[in-house]
């Protein structure tokens, strides 16, 4: 994981996309990821009692679901200090080893990048 100043136009849009989603549903955290063809997909934490889901899992079930191949990024709202383990995996299993992650505070401020693993 690594600290990051300057962030590409579309990693921006992500985070923003992430915390809107995070905002607009109430919920803990919000996430967004990028597909291998620029599409994004935008989620919040599902809990319910029978389901409980992070935001960045769902908005990878999501691009999933919707017939992605691949991630180019994924970013995620939180107040947490890192992504969760679970986060990253599941990143890393449709985008790959590297594929960015981007963690966001509640106020849109990148916190750190790391990458799936």
């Amino acid at each position: 994981m690594s600290d990051v100043t300057e962030l590409d136009p579309e990693d921006k849009k992500i985070i923003t996309l992430a915390r809107s989603a995070r905002a607009r549903n109430g919920v803990p955290e919000g996430a967004a990821v990028r597909d291998e063809n620029g599409r994004t997909y935008v989620a919040g934490t599902v809990a319910l009692e029978s389901l409980k889901l992070s935001a960045l899992q769902t908005a990878v079930a999501m691009a999933v679901a919707s017939g992605a191949k691949s991630l180019e990024a994924a970013a995620v709202v939180s107040e947490a200090e890192r992504p969760a383990d679970a986060d990253l995996a599941a990143v890393r299993d449709l985008g790959g080893a590297g594929t960015p992650v981007l963690l966001a505070g509640p106020d849109g401020a990148l916190r750190l990048a790391a990458e799936a693993r």
